[in-house]
């Protein structure tokens, strides 16, 4: 079974994606790329298009329901690694269910995740 979150992509579409700034410094070993980043405020970037009435991160992929990828995962901010599936560690992720249902999604169950079934 793939991962739920390869056929979802809403919380990159629902969410701002907000990150230190250092995040996107390579001398400092940010691996974000500062391009695809707009400034917050005197410490925070966000990544394009996730600021927006309609957010959308310029790294996703994705149609949302169907398939989803991050062109930058391995070097995605920190707050992207941070947000789990629902039910992905046996626990309910709020924001995961909230974006999910955004898009019209139904919220991920234990019955997702086979080793947890």
């Amino acid at each position: 079974m793939a991962h739920p979150c390869m056929s979802c992509g809403a919380c990159c579409a629902t969410f701002r994606v907000s990150l230190h700034w250092s995040e996107a410094d390579p001398e400092l070993g940010g691996g974000v790329p500062e391009a695809l980043t707009e400034r917050l405020d005197a410490h925070r970037l966000a990544m394009r298009g996730t600021w927006e009435k309609q957010p959308r991160c310029v790294a996703l992929d994705a149609d949302i329901g169907r398939y989803s990828r991050c062109t930058i995962h391995p070097v995605r901010p920190s707050v992207c690694r941070e947000v789990d599936a629902s039910w992905e560690y046996g626990v309910v992720s709020a924001q995961c269910d909230k974006a999910r249902a955004v898009h019209g999604l139904r919220a991920l169950t234990p019955q997702d995740w086979p080793a947890q079934a």
